[in-house]
């Protein structure tokens, strides 16, 4: 019975290492053992430290990664964490990286949503890349990802990043860079790795005339099942794919918040967007606009149900402020949140001034939740649209003769 029971282990273990070659297909879901729970065998493992190369199924490694447990300790001065999905996690090294082989489809568009978290007071980034099979991965863009900054009271936050697949089979990595770094032994936690095919971003247009794409926020990166605490949504460059299609995050360090009606108070559907941060984010889109024509802009700002309190005397209201080029002045919604829900619409008119215009959503405020935590919150907004009516051409008089 014994020898039965190793000759089924092993038969396990080669299988997995078998489909660890393969490539795995990037359906929605969770990538494979994207939350890391098939381990490595003890035989590539010393103490903590992963030792070999294809050592964690489905997965390749290079640098320092250890193989955590959930609550347990790395050293003196770390912080004890539990792990956001199953019990264990990785944690990435000075210059260390994971990374996994996924087929594709050329040319679409996708979201790539993973849980982190630092376990040393010094700032911490991630570098996001994928590399086309064949490629060369030195010029293949990045991102850096800055999860420095905590925005939940478990101290584990989920973040999405998008890419557009230049080729059928790539390999998407998550690096862990060693610039600034003080202390080479500290080093983020990664876990429950997941991927969203999006809709182009050309392909979310409101209808009924709304010249914004992705108004309703409906379209964005996956949200892991039972996650309770949103999707962050970092900066990035204009020219870099957004996952929330159509709309840019425009900040230094900072991020949005995605969030699900599941979770959270929505004014619309069953997405929207939390301004987590004060003015130090922007959601901002450009459109195609005619010189001239008569502009509407309007949007729902509301409350996340999620203890975010700006209603008593000594709290300042939750405002969003919305600009546009061109726009004589801004317009600023008040909404006094009692962190329980609701929402009210807010209006922008002005007159297109060039040929394409740019539309700004912020908020002007900083809120914490009400239960002593510190948790940064803020506003939601939703149901943003944006309508333009052309005048009409001047009527020419005939003159009689």
């Amino acid at each position: 019975m014994a020898a039965d029971g190793a000759r089924r282990v092993a038969l396990l273990f080669l299988l997995l290492c078998g489909a660890a070659a393969r490539h795995a297909s990037a359906g929605d879901g969770a990538l494979l053992n994207g939350n890391f729970e098939y381990p490595p065998n003890k035989s590539q493992m010393n103490g903590t430290t992963v030792t070999g190369e294809h050592a964690i199924p489905y997965w390749r490694i290079t640098g320092l990664v250890e193989y955590i447990d959930s609550g347990k300790s790395l050293g003196p001065g770390d912080m004890v964490l539990p792990v956001p999905e199953g019990v264990h996690a990785l944690r990435l090294g000075n210059g260390a990286s994971v990374r996994q082989q996924l087929s594709v489809t050329r040319g679409a568009y996708y979201s790539v949503t993973f849980s982190a978290s630092r376990t040393c007071a010094q700032a911490e980034w991630l570098n996001l890349s994928v590399v086309p099979i064949g490629g060369d991965e030195a010029a293949t863009p990045a991102s850096d990802i800055p999860i420095q900054t905590v925005y939940s009271a478990s101290g584990w936050d989920s973040y999405a990043w998008a890419f557009r697949a230049e080729r059928g089979i790539v390999t998407f990595i998550i690096h862990h860079g060693d610039e600034g770094v003080d202390d080479p032994a500290c080093g983020p936690i990664v876990d429950a790795v997941a991927i969203k095919k999006l809709r182009a971003p050309g392909d979310t247009g409101g209808g009924g005339g709304n010249l914004l794409r992705n108004g309703d926020f409906e379209e964005g990166p996956y949200i892991i099942p039972g996650t309770a605490c949103g999707v962050l949504v970092p900066p990035m460059d204009e020219d870099d794919v957004s996952p929330l299609p159509g709309w840019m995050v425009m900040s230094y360090s900072k991020v949005a918040k995605y969030v699900d009606a599941a979770h959270y108070a929505v004014p619309g559907g069953a997405r929207a967007v939390e301004l987590v941060v004060g003015s130090e984010v922007a959601l901002v889109q450009e459109v195609d606009t005619v010189p001239g024509a008569a502009c509407r802009m309007e949007f729902s700002v509301g409350d996340a149900r999620d203890g975010c309190v700006a209603c008593a005397p000594e709290l300042p209201p939750m405002r969003v402020v919305a600009a546009a080029t061109g726009a004589q002045g801004t317009v600023t919604v008040e909404y006094p949140s009692r962190g329980t829900g609701g929402h009210m619409r807010g209006k922008l008119e002005f007159t297109a001034q060039g040929n394409r215009t740019r539309v700004v959503l912020y908020s002007s405020g900083y809120h914490t939740m009400a239960d002593t935590t510190g948790t940064l919150c803020g506003p939601v907004v939703d149901d943003v649209s944006l309508v333009c009516a052309c005048k009409p051409p001047p009527t020419r008089r005939l003159l009689r003769r």
